[in-house]
């Protein structure tokens, strides 16, 4: 399989990336929202997807991703480099907890590392890239409550079992659940990953929708393919 990925409006060299184009990242590429944001932050941004997917989207914002990974980034800016939104991308090639960005941000977004306390790889890019400990998580909610606008969001993909100690930590730092999206694989399944919008906005109804990826083993849900279609080919 090659190192570039086609999408409708641009393209994604994956090359020299520990973690590639993957489901959860277009899924928060192509659902995560603000209204009428003028500036998002990726954080984790890796081969650059999920900031390119929300600059097509908003087409008035300007669009950072950070990543840690110096050859990641280096890929990820030239992904931003050959797209129709350079004049509206930014790569900030830094550990988030040693940078302190210029502005507040009206929409955050992050598809984190989040294996917990589970067997570590033993490679060390892919290490970085998939797995944390719990000060990451503090350190990424000390920087969102620093770094988000008052009506932003912030919005993150996390496995299920991770939604309580997210929401107790986060409220610890003065942002408040808004939002779950649980996504399924098959609509009979189990929910496997959600993704959690936060607020610093207080007295807000909360609300929770579900979306499920496969209406059959090998074919993608209706859902699935309208979330995707003004970014997939196939669709």
């Amino acid at each position: 399989m090659g190192s570039i990925f086609q999408f409708k409006q641009f393209a994604v060299d994956q090359q020299d990336c520990p973690m590639r184009i993957n489901t959860d990242g277009v899924i928060l590429g192509a659902h995560a929202y603000a209204d009428s944001p003028k500036h998002i932050l990726d954080i984790g941004t890796g081969t650059g997807v999920i900031a390119l997917m929300l600059a097509q989207r908003f087409e008035q914002a300007t669009v950072t991703g950070v990543e840690i990974d110096e050859l990641a980034a280096h890929t990820a800016l030239e992904n931003f480099k050959a797209s129709p939104f350079v004049d509206r991308l930014e790569l900030v090639n830094s550990d988030i907890f040693l940078w302190t960005p210029a502005i507040s941000y009206d929409l955050i977004v992050s598809n984190p590392p989040f294996y917990i306390n589970s067997l570590h790889n033993p490679d060390a890019r892919r290490k970085t890239a998939k797995h944390t400990d719990v000060t990451f998580f503090e350190g990424l909610l000390d920087f969102v409550a620093l770094h988000l606008n008052s009506t932003g969001k912030l919005q993150i993909i996390v496995p299920v079992e991770l939604k309580d100690f997210l929401v107790s930590m986060a409220a610890s730092k003065g942002l408040h659940l808004l939002e779950e999206l649980k996504i399924r694989s098959f609509d009979d399944a189990e929910p496997i990953r959600l993704i959690l919008s936060f607020t610093k906005m207080q007295g807000v109804d909360f609300a929770s929708e579900g979306f499920v990826i496969y209406k059959d083993r090998g074919q993608h849900s209706e859902a699935y393919r309208q979330l995707l279609k003004p970014f997939f080919l196939a669709f």
